[in-house]
């Protein structure tokens, strides 16, 4: 069995899909399964059983024995959300509860950190791991995916094997649910449907044209390709940067969409809301070398290609992955 948390959510049901095209079918998701409309996701899947999280521990601990490996992806991952405790509720202690187990049950582990960790990127974007405790996070949901690789860096019982993740802006299908916190590629798309043109964010930055704040894209399709290279590499643990190692700028994605559906870019600027403006990254782009020292060697999606396949496959179609 493989356990895979946030199951219903985006990453967590395309890492499913992935699995299920190696044919492993004996998937445990777990997630509240409040969301109906999120719920969608897991259609057409192959899962051996939901559990819901609040019950997730009492079902490892019947059934442990059957386990091989655990994805940790579920989080509160609002960026927006200033309630604390939502964030050690959810994000920190469940984590921890969760690492713990797989230590004394020696299930190895893949949780889902964040480049949100980097906040305005004063040291960089290197996954060094003597720096983890000098970031300084932008928001309660950065601090506490850093809180949690702090923490995990300080452990001594250690699951055999455990990787943290620090997605970059993940894009893709099955995020339609997110909302505010879904990609500006998704909210590109609709907006062409409704008003045929994208309002992008003002740059509040000196530094910065509209439109050319820089962030790296990486498509969903790569995020659980390394997932699935650690499910079976199981050395080297420690934390990973996880981004196209290729910082764009959101013109550059708008223009992108737009392309995809064959027609002439209609981009204008709005002002970026007040409420996330002086917590805003202008710029990250993932140093990969890290993770490539260790072998992984599959090229990523360029803008382009992922854009390209995820209108064209998925937007346009009107279908999930």
């Amino acid at each position: 069995m493989i356990i895979v948390t946030g199951a219903a959510g985006f990453i967590g049901s395309c890492l499913i899909q992935r699995l299920n095209q190696d044919n492993f079918n004996y998937i445990i998701a777990v997630d509240d399964f409040s969301d109906e409309q999120k719920n969608k996701n897991l259609d057409g899947k192959k899962i051996q059983e939901r559990v819901h999280r609040e019950h997730f521990f009492e079902w490892l601990e019947e059934n442990y024995q059957e386990v091989e490996f655990c994805f940790h992806i579920g989080a509160r991952t609002d960026t927006t959300e200033w309630d604390v405790e939502v964030f050690n509720k959810l994000n920190l202690n469940y984590s921890k509860k969760i690492w713990k187990k797989c230590h004394e049950y020696q299930i190895p582990l893949v949780y889902a950190s964040s480049a949100a960790t980097y906040g305005l990127g004063e040291l960089g974007y290197d996954d060094n791991e003597s720096l983890i405790g000098k970031l300084k996070p932008l928001n309660p949901y950065g601090e506490s995916k850093n809180d949690f690789d702090i923490w995990a860096l300080q452990q001594q019982e250690t699951p055999f094997f455990w990787a943290g993740l620090k997605f970059f802006n993940v894009y893709g299908p099955n995020e339609y649910h997110k909302g505010r916190m879904a990609s500006v590629i998704w909210h590109t798309f609709q907006q062409i449907q409704k008003t045929g043109g994208m309002k992008l964010f003002r740059s509040h930055h000196p530094n910065f044209k509209d439109g050319e704040q820089m962030r790296d894209f990486v498509y969903v399709k790569d995020v659980v390709e390394v997932c699935i290279f650690l499910m079976h590499h199981r050395r080297n643990s420690g934390i990973y940067n996880l981004g196209s190692g290729h910082a764009r700028t959101f013109v550059d994605l708008a223009k992108n969409t737009f392309a995809s559906l064959a027609l002439a870019p209609n981009i204008s600027f709005i002002d970026t809301p007040a409420d996330i403006r002086d917590k805003y990254q202008y710029f990250t782009e993932a140093n990969m070398a890290k993770l490539r020292s260790i072998g992984y060697d599959k090229p990523f999606y360029s803008l382009e290609e992922g854009v390209a396949d995820y209108v064209k496959n998925y937007l346009a179609q009107g279908i999930y992955y």
